[in-house]
């Protein structure tokens, strides 16, 4: 006979299984993304998926970028910065085309220009995105950083997924299903917003982050992994002062452009903290920066203007 006891051990090792094949996954398929095929010389193709809608998810576009450069740069220089323009939406149904022209191969630095294409209906060529990295490989030499800003662990804060379970009565149907889509990086906010009535605050703001059964990967792809998770809540910090959300009715907000430092090694199978703030808004555009920290190490800054206008 089995107790309440037993049932209650056998339902969560269920519930645990089961999240752990979601996980898997949604890794797969995240790797996937990030997994190019060479085309031609310095050209490579990859696809696309909905992470956001039928446009190409930003991060997305980030991601397959720094892979596409790192693939022609030898791999003891990994990226230390990168800066990318956004210059017009993508569509997912088409693959992209990301064209690497090295501008320099130095004996301790390396650039390259990707430019980022897909092609209309017509066949024609359009822009999507352009970037300038620059690798070099680590060294020893002066060392100084910030000290790690203090929040509540992620052990003790809510998943995005279960934050999402609490207000999915309160979501418009149309929306409900989109909005109740697991993401492909866990998320752990550390002061949760409500999505349907924002109040204005301070713009900013934190999560925990990390991307489960990911497993051991190489330095590039966990870069390209940072570069896309960090296209996460970064452009919702310049909506905060404002007391709007991209649930407000009106709202169009777009990445202009994202850059990144990478100052440090660091592991996205473990826990990383982002932490995010917006100094300005002005003339339909806001400026946010965000830092991502792993015990007690600053391993990336990164910067972004986005487009906020209000029809």
């Amino acid at each position: 006979m089995q107790t309440a006891h037993h049932v209650d051990n056998h339902e969560k090792q269920h519930n645990n299984s089961a999240a752990a094949a979601i996980n898997h996954a949604l890794v797969t398929q995240l790797l996937e993304t990030l997994t190019l095929v060479p085309y031609q010389d310095n050209v490579f193709i990859g696809e696309s998926h909905d992470y956001v809608g039928a446009r190409i998810f930003g991060g997305q576009v980030l991601g397959q970028a720094l892979m596409a450069a790192s693939h022609t740069v030898e791999a003891s220089k990994p990226c230390h910065s990168f800066h990318g323009y956004f210059l017009c939406g993508g569509d997912i149904n088409k693959p992209v085309h990301y064209q690497v022209e090295k501008l320099r191969d130095g004996r301790s630095l390396a650039s390259r220009q990707v430019t980022a294409r897909q092609y209309n209906d017509a066949q024609q060529p359009v822009i999507i995105f352009t970037m300038l990295a620059s690798f070099s490989p680590f060294e020893d030499g002066l060392d100084y950083q910030e000290t790690m800003p203090t929040y509540p662990l992620p052990d003790h804060l809510l998943t995005e997924q279960q934050l999402k379970d609490q207000v999915v009565g309160k979501i418009p149907d149309a929306l409900k299903a989109r909005y109740m889509r697991q993401r492909h990086v866990e998320i752990k906010p550390v002061q949760p917003r409500d999505p349907i009535h924002p109040q204005p605050m301070t713009p900013a703001q934190a999560n925990w982050l990390r991307v489960p059964e990911l497993g051991k990967q190489s330095i590039q792809v966990q870069q390209a992994l940072l570069a896309f998770s960090s296209d996460f809540y970064l452009i919702g910090t310049g909506l905060m002062p404002h007391g709007i959300s991209f649930m407000t009715k009106g709202l169009q907000a777009a990445s202009i452009d994202h850059s990144m430092h990478f100052h440090r090694p660091f592991d996205l199978s473990d826990w990383l903290l982002y932490d995010m703030w917006s100094d300005t808004t002005s003339h339909a555009k806001s400026l946010n920066h965000g830092q991502f920290w792993q015990e007690g190490k600053l391993v990336a800054t990164t910067q972004q203007e986005g487009l906020m206008r209000l029809r």
